[in-house]
């Protein structure tokens, strides 16, 4: 069974490709088109970056850009483009849930403590108030 991968289409690609940023230092880069595709595949897929189909090149390249780009803020500019919103929040809430635990999980043997308390083997009244 093939995977499916997502490519950019036409009117993606228009919207994002000024926001690119151009005229860098270093190797000559690869299909820029490529490789965000390979980084939106991801992303939508929510797979490990070594995971990514080959079609889209390597995945330290894939990963790399990814991580490169977040670092310089771009990718808040290009999912604005794409999908109107940044994806960021100034507020958030968790779910959570509890499982109720024995009255052993914690370790304790139970029942009534038969030591004393040191103030009380002294002879000297507790510290403590009733």
């Amino acid at each position: 069974m093939a995977k499916q991968v997502y490519w950019l289409s036409d009117a993606e690609w228009r919207r994002i490709e000024p926001l690119l940023p151009r005229g860098r230092k270093g190797a000559h880069r690869v299909d820029d088109r490529r490789v965000i595709s390979g980084i939106m595949h991801m992303l939508k897929s929510g797979s490990r970056w070594r995971d990514c189909p080959e079609v889209y090149g390597p995945y330290t390249t894939v990963y790399n850009r990814f991580n490169r780009w977040s670092r310089q803020g771009i990718w808040t500019d290009i999912f604005y483009a794409l999908t109107g919103s940044t994806g960021m929040y100034g507020s958030m809430s968790v779910d959570s849930s509890y499982i109720k635990a024995h009255r052993s999980a914690a370790g304790a043997k139970g029942g009534p403590s038969t030591m004393r308390s040191a103030a009380h083997a002294a002879g000297r009244p507790p510290k403590s108030t009733r």
